[in-house]
C-alpha cells in the first residue's frame, strides 16, 4: 500500500455508527485504521421526550449541539411531527449542520468556530430576553451555552435526545497490537471518549496511551490529553476532515 500514512495504523475510537467516515480516509492515505468504539450512543426513547417535544413547539431558537443530536434528536423530532416553520436553527459546527440537512433541514446557521462559545458569539444569540431557546443535546451536556444564554435573559430548555456510555469490548486484541508497535496514533473526539478509552484499556494501557501521538479535532480535548499525562496531543481543526489533516502533517514531518 502507498500513500502518506503507508505502514501506520491509526487507532478510531469514535464510536461504532460514526466511525466510517475516518476510517475511509485512513486507508484512503494508504494507512490501516484499527477500530475500537471508546464511546457509545444510544436514543434516549421517544416516551421520554414527549415533555420536551412541547417546549420545541413554543420555541423562538433551536441549537443542535452535534452530528448526534442532529442524527438522534431529529429522529425523534419526526417521530412526534416536525420542526415549527421558520424557526431559526443553529448548529455549534459543519458536521451538525451536515446532518441536520441529510435529515432535511435547511437554512442552518453555523458560527467560524466549532464549540458553545463560537455559538455564543452569533448575532442571533446576542439579545435573547425573553426568547425561548431549545437546546438539543445529549444527558448532561456542557452547561456555558445554557448558562449564558439565560444570563442574557434567554428561557432556555432541553431535548436530551441520546445518551453516552462506555462500551463493553475486550481490550486484549488491542493491547497486544500496541504492545507489539502496532499502533501508531490514536484519534479522540471528546475527553469523554479518552477517559473511556483509558478506563477500557486498563493499567497496562496507560504507558501506551501516554506515548502514542494523540489526535483529537479541538484545542481543549488535546488539552484534556496532556493532563491526563499524553505526552504528544496534537490539535487538530474540527471534524474528520481536521483530524485526516493533523494525521497527514505530522506524519509528512516525522517520517
Amino acid at each position: 500500500m502507498t500513500g502518506p500514512l503507508a505502514g501506520r495504523t491509526v487507532l478510531v475510537t469514535r464510536p461504532a455508527h460514526q466511525a466510517e467516515p475516518l476510517v475511509r480516509g485512513v486507508q484512503a492515505a494508504g494507512g490501516e485504521a484499527y477500530r475500537f468504539p471508546a464511546l457509545a450512543i444510544e436514543a434516549v426513547p421517544p416516551g421520554e421526550l414527549a415533555a420536551s417535544l412541547a417546549q420545541l413547539a413554543q420555541a423562538d431558537i433551536a441549537v443542535f449541539i452535534s452530528p448526534n443530536a442532529a442524527q438522534f434528536g431529529m429522529a425523534a423530532i419526526r417521530a412526534g411531527g416536525t420542526l415549527p416553520p421558520a424557526l431559526p436553527v443553529l448548529a455549534v459546527g459543519p458536521g451538525t449542520a451536515r446532518a441536520l440537512a441529510e435529515a432535511g433541514v435547511e437554512g442552518v446557521v453555523v458560527p467560524a468556530g466549532q464549540d458553545s462559545e463560537a455559538l455564543l458569539a452569533l448575532p442571533l444569540l446576542q439579545d435573547v430576553a425573553g426568547r425561548r431557546v431549545v437546546i438539543v443535546r445529549g444527558v448532561g451536556g456542557r452547561a456555558l451555552l445554557a448558562d449564558t444564554l439565560t444570563a442574557r435573559g434567554g428561557q432556555v430548555s432541553f431535548l436530551e435526545c441520546y445518551r453516552r456510555g462506555r462500551p463493553h469490548a475486550d481490550p486484549a486484541p488491542l493491547l497486544a497490537r500496541w504492545q507489539a508497535g502496532g499502533i501508531d496514533a490514536v484519534t479522540v473526539a471528546s475527553a469523554e471518549t479518552l477517559h473511556n478509552l483509558a478506563a477500557m484499556l486498563g493499567v497496562a494501557g496507560v504507558p501506551l496511551l501516554a506515548h502514542t501521538p494523540l489526535f483529537a479535532p479541538h484545542a481543549k480535548i488535546a488539552e484534556a490529553a496532556r493532563r491526563f499525562g499524553v505526552d504528544r496531543a496534537i490539535a487538530t481543526a474540527g471534524g474528520d476532515a481536521g483530524l485526516m489533516e493533523g494525521l497527514l502533517n505530522w506524519f509528512r514531518d516525522n517520517r
